[in-house]
């Protein structure tokens, strides 16, 4: 008796030969720590009873020791069945094995069992699963006979890698197709990103008659939500209906997840309420919905709505109601969810340890964000970029390049997002000659080719630099057409530097391109009443009104003790607006007293220095100020949200209040934060 194979306690197989016939060889198969279809140390000396065996160890993944029993059985003229080698397969399938699946086919091919359809189907399954494409052609172009799986797995095995043209070419030969076949193709082009071929091949197959599966309808769903296609999305809803597949919670998740991103958030909570089972996915999708679509205080409320069902988040979850709590600088509602995150063992999750970096960025604490991101276990580029972006955002330019030098000397390779917040940084900073440097690295050094963002950047770079020609030429020299962001940048610089001729022209192109956005017709209205140009300003408000335009009102909000207080010019709807207006007063003296003079250069209509003058003392933020300084305590910072950017006059009103008040008071607006304290700004005036 002879070793043959394996070492140690777990497989031995010993073989003991003697007389001439192959049912007179015996195995000794032992493995005490397996379960096999026989006792360990079972004699096989039947062939019957060593295929048992051999199943045994795929079915416990033990794919060495059954292809073993395999060479085995073939050196001792036992005959090998389909059967078996569809066994060895399927193991080979299980834990990916590509070598000993060659072996396998090796085999079949040998002992001539290579003209069952069967097999073959099972080779070319094993072949594609385990990311060898090209192998599973070869087996697909020699089979003898096919049969409709046999065109399935080899389709289904391209879309899985993306290689969508060889798997239209295979399904465009097809003698015919079922079910399977369309909704493979038709996921795999809404998961490569092009939608409108799968909503076109959507329509082909049900001119063909096609049933689609539920994985079709979810397929179809994702393409409409990435077309932002509503109206296709709601007659998709309508074969969900005649489909029988509504109550799916796969396919209704989808649904809802369709509505929420697509802006229609009552029809996705009209949907979800109705739902008979409900999981995280779609519990997810319509925080996310709320997020996204303005409604914060759903969102969260949503929640921990489903923290009291007894729902456990995933990741995504965690992701959507951090990104509401940063909409809104709830810092306090985002430390509830970081605990959560905690208690739930997601805090080492990368992309939830992103989106927190993300949520204490955005709600003006950095030292947070720089903590966490020190913390982390691995950091990929969104990691690295969320951070650089904080930095960029909260006015410390200087060490969003410092990070972003680390981030290059610890070999991660910055994407197209990366330089955006590189370039943002710089141009926030005023770091003109490091913008410029890094604007021409991006495609002699990594091989990016910059964007229109990229572009918009360097505008705005120069443009708040007073570098206006250095701006025209970059446009000019741009590979594409000038879109919204470059123009609205320009109009920006123009405003900062008071040229009226510039900006009338950059916002005649807005007028072309967004005809009713208000920002365009305010900020050209800004520079023409800074110029004394009121005449112009009175056709631009007579524009407004003729177009039909609708003004956004500049709104200010304040968490405090974990609601959103929000307040527009001259609110005067707050239960404490007599406190508030009084802390105005007390603090518009004490200001006058410290040397502030109102700039009503700020004031965008013709009227006397008095009234322009009262205007400016009630702007929301000065409001939401007030209301944070009477309701919080005097050690705690007051974290302000503007929907619009900061006026200078309100900004310089804020360097005065918080050295009176010794207070830290933190603005985000709509372009950056500013962090004031001891009357002075983090973003040095240059803003």
């Amino acid at each position: 008796m002879k070793l043959l194979f394996g070492k140690g306690p777990k497989s031995i197989i010993t073989i003991s030969s003697y007389g001439t016939s192959a049912h007179k060889t015996m195995l000794w198969v032992g493995s005490p720590n397996t379960s096999f279809p026989e006792p360990a140390g079972t004699l096989y000396k039947e062939e019957g009873r060593l295929k048992k065996a051999l199943d045994g160890f795929c079915m416990q993944n033990q794919l060495k020791e059954a292809v073993n029993i395999l060479y085995l059985m073939n050196q001792q003229g036992i005959p090998t069945d389909s059967d078996i080698c569809a066994s060895l397969l399927q193991g080979c399938i299980n834990i990916k094995s590509l070598a000993k699946g060659k072996q396998v086919h090796d085999h079949i091919i040998i002992y001539g069992l290579n003209a069952d359809v069967f097999l073959n189907n099972r080779v070319m399954d094993m072949y594609a699963k385990c990311g060898c494409l090209k192998d599973a052609r070869q087996v697909f172009d020699k089979m003898p006979k096919r049969n409709m799986f046999s065109w399935n797995t080899i389709i289904a095995g391209y879309v899985k890698f993306g290689f969508m043209e060889d798997a239209r070419e295979l399904f465009d030969k097809m003698p015919e197709r079922d079910g399977v076949s369309w909704n493979a193709l038709i996921s795999g082009y809404a998961s490569t990103g092009d939608s409108e071929e799968a909503l076109k091949l959507f329509r082909e197959s049900q001119r063909a008659g096609a049933t689609p599966s539920h994985f079709t309808f979810a397929s179809i769903l994702s393409a409409c939500t990435a077309m932002v296609a509503l109206e296709l999305g709601r007659q998709v809803h309508v074969h969900v209906i005649r489909g029988g597949s509504e109550l799916n919670v796969f396919v209704s998740s989808s649904l809802l997840d369709m509505y929420a991103k697509s802006g229609s958030i009552a029809d996705g909570r009209k949907l979800f309420d109705s739902m008979p089972e409900r999981n995280v996915v779609s519990w997810t999708a319509l925080i996310g919905g709320y997020a996204k679509n303005g409604h914060v205080e759903e969102a969260l409320k949503l929640f921990f709505q489903m923290r009291l069902e007894e729902v456990k988040p995933n990741q995504f979850t965690f992701g959507n109601v951090l990104s509401a709590c940063a909409n809104i600088v709830a810092l306090e509602h985002g430390r509830q969810v970081h605990t959560q995150i905690i208690k739930s063992g997601f805090e080492s999750n990368i992309y939830v340890a992103s989106s927190l970096i993300d949520m204490y960025a955005k709600c003006g604490n950095i030292e947070m964000s720089h903590q966490l991101f020190g913390e982390m276990d691995e950091r990929d580029v969104v990691s690295w970029t969320l951070m650089i972006a904080g930095y960029a955002q909260n006015g410390q330019g200087t060490e969003a390049l410092r990070l972003f030098e680390q981030m290059l000397l610890e070999g991660i390779k910055p994407n197209h997002i990366t330089f955006i917040c590189v370039l943002a940084a710089c141009s926030h900073s005023g770091l003109v000659d490091a913008g410029l440097c890094y604007f021409d690295s991006m495609r002699r050094h990594y091989n990016i080719t910059p964007r229109p963002d990229h572009y918009a950047c360097m505008i705005d770079l120069l443009g708040r630099a007073g570098l206006l020609d250095e701006a025209k030429a970059i446009i000019k020299s741009m590979p594409y057409e000038p879109d919204i962001s470059i123009w609205r940048a320009l109009l920006a610089a123009c405003r900062i530097h008071g040229n009226v001729e510039l900006g009338k022209h950059a916002a005649e192109c807005l007028f072309e391109l967004e005809p009713q956005n208000a920002a365009t017709y305010v900020q050209l209205s800004s520079i023409y009443a800074a110029a004394g140009q009121w005449e112009e300003a009175a056709k631009l408000r007579k524009l407004i009104k003729d177009r039909g335009v609708k003004k956004k009102p500049g709104c200010s909000w304040i968490e405090v003790k974990n609601r959103v207080h929000a307040f527009v010019i001259e609110d005067r709807s707050h239960p404490q607006t007599e406190q508030i207006y009084e802390t105005l007063e007390k603090l518009e003296t004490q200001m006058r007293d410290a040397g502030y003079l109102p700039d009503t250069n700020f004031v965008l209509h013709d009227v006397d220095e008095e009234q322009k003058e009262r205007v400016l003392c009630y702007h929301s933020e000065k409001l939401a100020i007030a209301f944070g300084l009477i309701s919080t305590p005097p050690t705690v910072p007051i974290r302000i949200m503007k929907n619009l950017r900061v006026c200078g006059d309100c900004h310089m009103a804020t360097k005065f209040i918080s050295k009176i008040v010794a207070r830290e008071i933190i603005v985000r607006d709509s372009n950056r934060f500013h962090h004031f304290k001891d009357g002075v700004c983090s973003c040095r005036d240059y803003w």
